[in-house]
C-alpha cells in the first residue's frame, strides 16, 4: 500500500465511518467458528475484532506501523502482522480473505490480486469493498485545478471499475461471483470536515509544502468544492464503492 502517513486516533475517531461502513460487508463474508480468515488492510482493527467475535481465527494485516500499534493496543488478544498488500505471503492458506476500504490505496493491484489468490485455500472466498471508478471525482477534479500537472502524480489511489477489477481477479485464478458499483454519499463531521478529510487522506498532495502553502491549497480546494459538496452546514463527499465476492475454485 502507499506510504501515506496515518493518524490512528483520527482514523478511529472522526473517521470511524470507514470501518463502520464495512460492518455490512461482514454479512457477505459470513465468518464461521473455526475458520481462518485474513483481514487485509485491517487499520486499527475494529473489523478484525468483529470477525473474531464470530469464532473465526482471524489475522489482521497492514503496512502502517502506527495503525498496527493502535490495533494491538485496542485488541491485544488478536494477531496482527506487518506486510504490504501488494507482496505478502502466508505460511498456510486461509479459508477467506477480507478487505475493507484498503485496496484502492494499492498502486500495484495485479500484485495484490496475486497475493490474495495465493493466500486462499481451494474453495476459499475473497470479500472486498474498495473505492470504485468515479469515487471522489469532484475532489480529484479540484486537485487538478489547484495542483496542475502534479496532481495526478501525487494521487495516492486507484479506483477501478468492475470491468477492470473482476478480470484482474480472474487472471489470478479466482471466480467472481458478485460485483457491484454504487454511490455512497458520505457526510464528514463539522464545518471543517472537508479540510480534516483532506489532511487525513490526501497527505501526498501536501507533502513538501510550507504550512502557508498548505493552508492556501486547502482554502482553494474548499472554494472549488463548496458548490457541489456543501449543503446545510454539512460536507458530503461523492464516494463510490466497488464490492466484490470471489472464490478460489476447488481444482
Amino acid at each position: 500500500m502507499t506510504s501515506s502517513s496515518w493518524d490512528p486516533q483520527r482514523y478511529q475517531g472522526r473517521h470511524s465511518y470507514v470501518w463502520q461502513f464495512g460492518e455490512s460487508l461482514l454479512e457477505l463474508l459470513q465468518p464461521r467458528p473455526g475458520e481462518r480468515i485474513l483481514d487485509v488492510g485491517c487499520g486499527t482493527g475494529q473489523l478484525t475484532a468483529e470477525i473474531a467475535r464470530s469464532g473465526a481465527e482471524v489475522t489482521g494485516l497492514d503496512n502502517s506501523p502506527d495503525m498496527l500499534a493502535q490495533a494491538r493496543k485496542n485488541y491485544p488478544q488478536l494477531k496482527f502482522v506487518a506486510a504490504d498488500a501488494a507482496g505478502f505471503q502466508v505460511p498456510e492458506p486461509f479459508d477467506a480473505v477480507f478487505s475493507n476500504a484498503a485496496l484502492h490505496w494499492v498502486k500495484d493491484q495485479p500484485a495484490a490480486a496475486a497475493s490474495i489468490a495465493r493466500a486462499l485455500k481451494p474453495g476459499g472466498r475473497f470479500v472486498t469493498e474498495l473505492g470504485g471508478k468515479g469515487c471522489i471525482a469532484s475532489i480529484i477534479s479540484a486537485m487538478r485545478d489547484v495542483f496542475g500537472a502534479e496532481a495526478d502524480q501525487r494521487r495516492p489511489w486507484t479506483f477501478p471499475s468492475i470491468g477492470e477489477f473482476a478480470p484482474l481477479l480472474e487472471q489470478h485464478g479466482l471466480e467472481v461471483r458478485q460485483a457491484s458499483l454504487f454511490d455512497r454519499p458520505t457526510p464528514v463531521e463539522g464545518e471543517h470536515g472537508l479540510e480534516d478529510w483532506l489532511r487525513m487522506f490526501c497527505s501526498s498532495y501536501f507533502r513538501g509544502l510550507s504550512p502557508e502553502q498548505t493552508r492556501d491549497a486547502l482554502r482553494a480546494l474548499a472554494d472549488r468544492l463548496r458548490p457541489a459538496l456543501y449543503r446545510d452546514g454539512v460536507w458530503t463527499l461523492d464516494y463510490r464503492r466497488l464490492r466484490v465476492v470471489a472464490v478460489k475454485p476447488n481444482r
